[in-house]
């Protein structure tokens, strides 16, 4: 196999002075030393005609929730700082650095994954990659913005309600999201066991199928697109359209009637019946906030820590749950996991806007305390679909936008290779 790109050692130097002589936190460790190393190593495999595969040689960073061998491990908060040193990296680290990627550094992230919008109290605000006047979204908030602006060739997040694909749609990039428990989250720092995935962000759909099927341990291969010839697309109507942007409404339409025009087959979808449902389940609290108050109850009730009260609020009032009320809310999800698999039989792809709105400026979600949680509750409506019913998804970048927005297409729990296959034919007509 021989690499069609520049150099390992020229792209992360590239990468290294890019860091070096930006404003913002985007990255919160960097491993210099190692990652030349791993570089060295990729571009003496190049030389001898030994690449290890498609993801030898790329520029990768990871959200700092996943354990590298002797760090504690922060996930986003000070108050882990003393934790103990990890022992060894993540299994999907591990499985990075055996097929040659060079892992360059840490990104930035909202404490413990818990929070969409891109605000960390411990670190200066991380500014859009497009205008870094406005948010990056979150939880994986540097992971987006350092795919954007070309300091990572791709990034891994992770994604419990949206936390890969909102970033991904405000910077303007592609984010999946596999099917929860396809790759493993053995040192990942959780949030909600039930939810978490662990995904790529990138530039293409290909380097995240490659990212993917490395993380998920599976065979490493191109995906390959297919005709979108009488490919079944449900636009779902109701209350996850509501509250669009005028340039995001015009942006979704253009890239359905583009899909329409390539030979797919556009469909009505009503999906607000099993939204209904689903949010009744949840009045007890989102699952999210109860595994997550679980997660973290040795320390909730502390009133001195240095912890952002967007985090600790929520999960507090979360940890009053009770175990039956929270079993018999698992048993409802999944049941209605099982209504929404039913009901995605009918089609191949299930499309909407991965957020109604651009992304806001910093200043209106720093000073308005209702205007960001109204900001957080668009951001997360759409994403956090494919979480709770248990789907695969992905968001790309759609066209003819002053500031990005996302196409998100989800597919049925374990269709995750062919979700990426069909969204590389997608990405075609979008760019």
């Amino acid at each position: 196999m021989s690499r069609s790109t520049g150099s390992a050692r020229d792209k992360l130097e590239q990468s290294l002075a890019a860091i070096a002589a930006r404003d913002g936190p985007v990255f919160v460790k960097l491993y210099a030393d190692t990652a030349c190393k791993e570089a060295d190593a990729s571009d003496q495999r190049a030389q001898d005609g030994n690449l290890l595969g498609p993801l030898d040689g790329k520029i990768v960073s990871i959200k700092d929730l996943f354990d590298v061998t002797g760090e504690p491990t922060l996930a986003g908060s000070v108050v882990r700082s003393s934790a103990p040193a990890a022992v060894k990296d993540a299994v999907i680290v591990e499985r990075l650095r055996n097929a040659g990627a060079v892992v360059i550094g840490k990104t930035l992230m909202t404490e413990f994954a818990f929070t969409a919008v891109g605000l960390n109290p411990h670190y200066s605000i991380a500014g859009n990659a497009v205008d870094p006047g406005r948010v990056a979204g979150g939880s994986s908030t540097g992971a987006g913005v350092s795919v954007a602006d070309g300091t990572s060739e791709i990034s891994i997040g992770s994604d419990t309600g949206g936390s890969i694909r909102i970033p991904a749609a405000l910077n303007g990039v592609v984010g999946f999201k596999p099917t929860a428990k396809r790759v493993p989250l053995q040192g990942a720092f959780p949030l909600s066991p039930s939810l978490d995935s662990i995904g790529p962000l990138a530039r293409s759909v290909a380097d995240c199928a490659i990212a993917d099927a490395v993380m998920a341990g599976e065979r490493m291969a191109f995906a390959e697109p297919v005709s979108l010839t009488g490919i079944r697309i449900a636009m779902p109507r109701g209350s996850v359209l509501d509250a669009m942007e005028p340039a995001i409404a015009a942006a979704f339409e253009t890239s359905l009637r583009l899909c329409e025009k390539a030979g797919a087959v556009l469909v009505d979808f009503m999906l607000d019946d099993l939204i209904h449902e689903m949010a009744e389940a949840t009045s007890i609290g989102s699952i999210a906030g109860i595994e997550g108050s679980r997660v973290h109850a040795g320390w909730l009730n502390d009133t001195g820590l240095d912890v952002d009260p967007r985090v600790q609020r929520p999960l507090l009032r979360r940890l009053g749950v009770s175990e039956a009320a929270y079993i018999d809310l698992i048993q409802q999800r999944q049941a209605l996991v099982h209504k929404m698999d039913q009901r995605m039989t009918a089609f191949d792809l299930l499309a909407l806007p991965t957020s109604p709105i651009t992304a806001p400026p910093i200043a209106s979600v720093v000073n308005d305390d209702e205007f960001y949680k109204r900001t957080e509750g668009l951001l997360l409506r759409n994403p956090q679909i494919a979480n709770q019913f248990d789907l695969t998804a992905i968001s790309l970048p759609m066209p003819d936008l002053a500031l990005p927005g996302g196409l998100m297409l989800f597919a049925r729990h374990g269709a995750d290779r062919q979700l990426l296959s069909m969204t590389l034919s997608v990405e075609r007509l979008l760019t």
